[in-house]
């Protein structure tokens, strides 16, 4: 993961994110809990967010994919391709630069790139995920029509329709607001964190924004420790609740 500097928390898109985290209400956390979860992640990354261990293990390759998204489907090209109706070419591009990261599990990787393979799952995966990304709109109702995209895709043998695959490419193209989910590490964090996650199973925005507070929270609590973006927020929520840094 990458040290350089993208937008941060204090910019626009943390402040739609407090908007709505504020809306709904944040959830009830500890000040031990808060401590704890800290403390970890220092020990691990003496130098918090600017850690030169953290950025090589948790930030450098997350950035890059960023980069790289920006290069090939920022939005001008994003839209040019979609004019000319280059919907393979877009979910090619789209996978290719997810591919280069470890944010989902390889099932969801080949559900992923078999739901893109037939012209209309890619049509229908290049149109919704602009929409996603680009479009006009409150960010709950986009969020809603990619559910829908995303559970109507082709399916061979493993369900497309899972939280990371519905959360890492808002993540990788739009790392000052969206925000990953990965269900088994975010629910141990929050536990650790004493935050009240409303999660479920079934993708929906209820969930997903109540990932918004938790993120949002996080973000104000370590205001100190000068996070970013939500690269920095995903990346202490992975290392709270993944096996990969037990203590």
């Amino acid at each position: 993961m990458a040290t350089p500097h993208s937008r941060g928390l204090t910019g626009g898109g943390a402040a739609n994110t407090t908007r709505i985290a504020d809306r709904a209400g944040i959830g009830v956390r500890s000040t031990a809990g808060v401590t704890r979860c800290r403390s970890k992640f220092l020990r691990f990354f003496p130098k918090g967010f600017q850690d030169d261990t953290y950025i090589d293990w948790e930030r450098d390759y997350k950035w890059e994919a960023h980069e790289r998204w920006n290069e090939l489907l920022g939005r001008d090209a994003f839209l040019t391709l979609l004019k000319a109706r280059q919907f393979a070419e877009i979910a090619g591009h789209a996978v290719r630069v997810e591919s280069r990261t470890n944010l989902i599990f390889s099932f969801e990787k080949m559900a992923l790139r078999d739901a893109v393979k037939p012209a209309e799952g890619a049509e229908a995966f290049a149109v919704g995920l602009y929409d996603f990304v680009y479009g006009a709109g409150k960010e709950q109702k986009k969020f809603e029509r990619w559910i829908e995209v995303v559970a109507q895709l082709p399916r061979k043998q493993t369900r497309v329709l899972t939280w990371p695959i519905i959360t890492v490419f808002g993540f990788i193209a739009r790392p000052e607001f969206h925000v990953f989910l990965k269900p088994n590490v975010t629910r141990v964090a929050a536990r650790e964190y004493g935050f009240k996650f409303r999660y479920a199973s079934k993708p929906s925005w209820d969930c997903y924004s109540s990932l918004l507070e938790f993120a949002s929270t996080i973000g104000r609590d370590l205001k100190a420790m000068k996070p970013r973006d939500m690269i920095d927020i995903q990346s202490f929520i992975w290392v709270q609740g993944s096996d990969e840094y037990e203590e």
